[in-house]
């Protein structure tokens, strides 16, 4: 199966979820929009929103929903039903976790410019470093403790895995003082991260032009000004 995946060519975003998998397992892709430099939708567009994944005659879109599908067919998730919701779960714990990241410098609307709502989104991301952050770190420090193995799942490596290296990722380009307060704490969390960065293949992919970097136009973005670790959100 040679795979197309459509995101926009010029920010991680949650396209770099699917790529991670992709990556990890060694499949065959073609990342669609930054090969061709197009940026525009394709006529049979059914989706509501990139990215989008083509396999063979199956168009699959939201990214939790596509790894769904690509898990076990990439080794990347449990042969068992339960195992896979319980991969389902986590992932989906995940994109609620990066919807609060995006919301932390664009609390108001996507369609305004973060300059436009910058009083908002220093409340927001103080209230974020303050609470919510530590909050998802606690349940998935929590989960790997039960675990029973190094990763989410147990003794072997799934794509919530690969989910939620990239989030510590992020989260260390856009809060760095915020998470370096935190990260003392979360020691099996931090694992991870290392163990993935330190993959053969991924390890390859960072280094590669492929990996595009961090930037203030995808939804892990540094301001200086929201990365205020320890600060709690002012009360009006």
């Amino acid at each position: 199966m040679r795979y197309r995946l459509y995101y926009w060519p010029g920010i991680q975003g949650r396209g770099e979820f699917v790529r991670l998998a992709l990556e990890y397992a060694g499949a065959e892709y073609v990342d669609v929009l930054r090969r061709s430099g197009a940026t525009g939708f394709p006529k049979k567009f059914t989706p509501f929103a990139m990215p989008y994944l083509v396999a063979g005659k199956r168009v699959l879109s939201q990214t939790a929903n596509i790894l769904l599908y690509l898990g076990p067919r990439l080794r990347l998730a449990p042969r068992a039903e339960a195992g896979r919701l319980w991969a389902h779960q986590l992932q989906l714990t995940i994109a609620d976790w990066l919807a609060e990241v995006h919301d932390s410098h664009h609390p108001i609307a996507s369609g305004l410019y973060y300059e436009e709502q910058r009083r908002e989104a220093k409340r927001r991301a103080a209230d974020f470093v303050a609470h919510r952050l530590p909050k998802y770190l606690d349940y998935f420090q929590g989960v790997m403790r039960r675990s029973g193995g190094p990763w989410l799942l147990g003794r072997s490596l799934a794509y919530p895995d690969l989910s939620l290296f990239q989030m510590v990722a992020g989260l260390r380009y856009a809060f760095p003082r915020g998470m370096a307060s935190l990260e003392r704490r979360y020691a099996c969390i931090i694992s991870l991260h290392d163990r993935v960065a330190a993959h053969p293949r991924l390890a390859a992919y960072f280094a590669s032009p492929r990996r595009i970097p961090f930037n203030r136009m995808g939804i892990f973005r540094h301001y200086p000004e929201l990365d205020a670790a320890g600060n709690k959100p002012k009360k009006t």
